[in-house]
């Protein structure tokens, strides 16, 4: 088994990038408010230190918070079909800057509540 993180900065391909999930049998997922260190430096009081002004720069046109997804996926095929799904969705994207994904293999799961 396998979680599928996705720190999504295009917001605007969120429906998009999980409506192919369920396209390709993921049947769930979990999608967070999430905000970048450098977003959140900009964003407060830290302004006066000169390198943070460089990130205010680089982050003045973009909204301050991204989506984090993730996802358990119990095989590497479908693991390579989602990634290659977000791939495919975010092609078009003009920026390398819309977010990032990775995997991390996960040994056991547990239920919470009542067995």
């Amino acid at each position: 088994m396998y979680a599928l993180v996705i720190v999504l900065n295009a917001t605007e391909y969120l429906d998009d990038i999980l409506a192919r999930f369920l396209d390709i049998g993921l049947k769930g997922a979990t999608v967070l408010e999430s905000q970048g260190m450098a977003s959140c430096i900009v964003n407060h009081e830290i302004r006066s230190v000169p390198l943070f002004s460089y990130f205010k720069s680089l982050f003045d046109s973009s909204g301050p918070y991204n989506k984090t997804i993730f996802t358990v996926i119990e095989s590497k095929e479908l693991v390579e079909l989602a990634i290659n799904s977000v791939n495919e969705v975010m092609s078009d994207y003009p920026s390398e800057h819309s977010g990032l994904m990775f995997t991390v293999p996960i040994a056991d799961i547990y239920s919470l509540g009542k067995i």
